[in-house]
C-alpha cells in the first residue's frame, strides 16, 4: 500500500534563501501540495546535527498548525519514533500523532518521512486538556538541576534548556520557582511536599517508563515538553522524538543493553525515587507495563505492520543512509532489545 504524498513546493528564491538560512530558525514562503489541493505555507529546516545531513527535516506551517517532517535518517528501521508513540499512550501517556508519508520537493522524490503533529495549543484542544503553560527542552540544561551541564558552573537562568511556548512571564516565573525549591529542599520531607503540590507524580512516573522501556538515553534532560495542567495546577510531561531507542541510539549506533538505568536519570528523578513510597509506585507502573504493553506480542505486530507500509518507498529512498537488507534486520534487532530490556529492568527491580 503507498504512503501518502506530500509535494513541497517551492521557488527558485525560496531554494536559495532556505540553503542560505540553513543554521536558522526562520521560515521562507512556499506551498504544499495533499491528497491534490495546494496550500500557502511556511518551511524551515529543522533539528541539530541533523541539518547537515543529505536528507534534512522541515517545520511546515499552514493554516495555523505546524507539521514536523522527520527524515529519521539515523534510524535503519525509520520506524523507532513511530513506534514509541504508538506504546507511550498504553503506558497512560500522551503522545504526538504521527504517520509516515512519501516527500517530493518539488518533483524530487525524497524519500520516506515521519509526519509528527506539533505539541502546541493544538495538541491540547484535540485531547481536551487544559493547560496554563508549555516549555520544551532543548537541551541537556533542562536537567533540573542548578549546574550546567557542560561546565558544571551554576547557570545564570533555571530556565536554561527550555524554550518557552507559552504561557506568559509568571509562568516562567512558576517553573523556575518549582526548580530552585526541589533542589533547596532535595532529601527533606519538604521535598515531597513541594514535588507533590507542583508535579503530578503518577503521569510523571509513567512518562519515565516509557523512557526507559524504550531506552531513550536522551530523553531524561531533553527532547521532551513539560507543561502545567490547567484542571490540577501541576507540571505534566510529553515525550519527544524517540528516534533513538529500541536498542539503538540517536546515531544509529547499536546501544550497550544497560546504559539507559531503569531508575532514569535527572535531578527530579533521583528526588522522587528517594522517598521509597514512590518507588514502590514507580516499580508497580513498570509490573504493569512489563504485564501488559511492553510484551513482544503486542509490540512486535506493531512493529511489523509499520515495516511493511513504508518498505516499497523505502526501498526506492534516494536519500536513505541504510540498505534495504539491513532495514529488513531491524525487526530481529527490536524484538531482541525487547527480551533484554524486559530482563534488565526485572533484574534491576529484584534490589528494590
Amino acid at each position: 500500500m503507498a504512503l501518502p504524498i506530500r509535494k513541497l513546493l517551492l521557488g527558485a528564491s525560496a531554494e536559495k534563501q532556505l540553503e542560505a538560512q540553513l543554521w536558522t530558525d526562520r521560515y521562507v514562503s512556499a506551498a504544499i501540495q495533499s491528497n491534490g489541493k495546494v496550500q500557502p505555507c511556511k518551511v524551515r529546516y529543522r533539528g541539530g546535527h541533523t541539518r547537515e545531513y543529505p536528507k534534512r527535516s522541515y517545520d511546515i506551517r499552514c493554516n495555523g498548525r505546524t507539521y514536523h517532517y522527520n527524515a529519521e535518517f539515523d534510524d535503519p528501521s525509520m520506524i523507532r519514533n513511530a513506534l514509541s508513540f504508538a506504546i507511550l499512550p498504553k503506558l497512560g501517556v500522551h503522545a504526538p500523532q504521527c504517520r509516515h508519508i512519501a516527500l517530493y520537493r518539488n518533483n524530487e522524490y525524497q524519500g520516506v518521512y515521519l509526519e509528527i503533529e506539533n505539541v502546541g495549543r493544538r495538541f491540547f484542544r484535540r485531547r481536551g486538556i487544559g493547560a496554563h503553560s508549555l516549555f520544551y527542552a532543548v537541551s541537556n540544561n533542562a536537567n533540573f538541576g542548578l549546574y550546567d551541564a557542560k561546565s558544571g558552573r551554576k547557570k545564570s537562568s533555571l530556565l536554561s534548556g527550555y524554550e518557552h511556548k507559552f504561557g506568559g512571564a509568571k509562568e516562567k516565573l512558576r517553573l523556575a520557582a518549582f526548580i530552585r525549591g526541589l533542589n533547596q529542599k532535595k532529601g527533606t520531607r519538604k521535598a515531597k511536599i513541594h514535588i507533590r503540590r507542583h508535579l503530578d507524580v503518577e503521569q510523571y512516573l509513567k512518562w519515565l517508563s516509557g523512557a526507559v522501556l524504550t531506552g531513550n538515553y536522551d530523553g531524561f534532560e531533553q527532547n521532551y515538553a513539560i507543561y502545567r495542567h490547567g484542571k490540577t495546577g501541576k507540571y505534566r510531561h510529553i515525550p519527544w522524538d524517540y528516534e533513538g531507542t529500541w536498542g539503538r541510539n540517536c546515531y544509529g549506533r547499536i546501544q550497550d543493553d544497560d546504559l539507559v538505568p531503569v531508575r532514569g536519570y535527572n535531578e527530579l528523578t533521583k528526588a522522587l525515587l528517594d522517598f521509597p513510597d514512590w518507588l514502590r509506585q514507580y516499580r508497580i507502573i513498570l509490573e504493569r507495563a512489563l504485564n501488559g504493553p511492553f510484551q513482544e506480542q503486542v509490540i512486535m505486530p506493531i512493529v511489523h505492520k509499520l515495516m511493511t507500509s513504508i518498505a516499497s518507498d523505502y526501498r526506492r529512498d534516494p536519500l536513505r543512509r541504510w540498505s534495504y537488507a539491513e532495514f529488513l534486520e531491524e525487526p530481529g534487532l527490536i524484538r531482541r532489545y525487547i527480551r533484554v530490556r524486559r530482563e534488565v529492568v526485572r533484574e534491576e527491580m529484584r534490589d528494590w
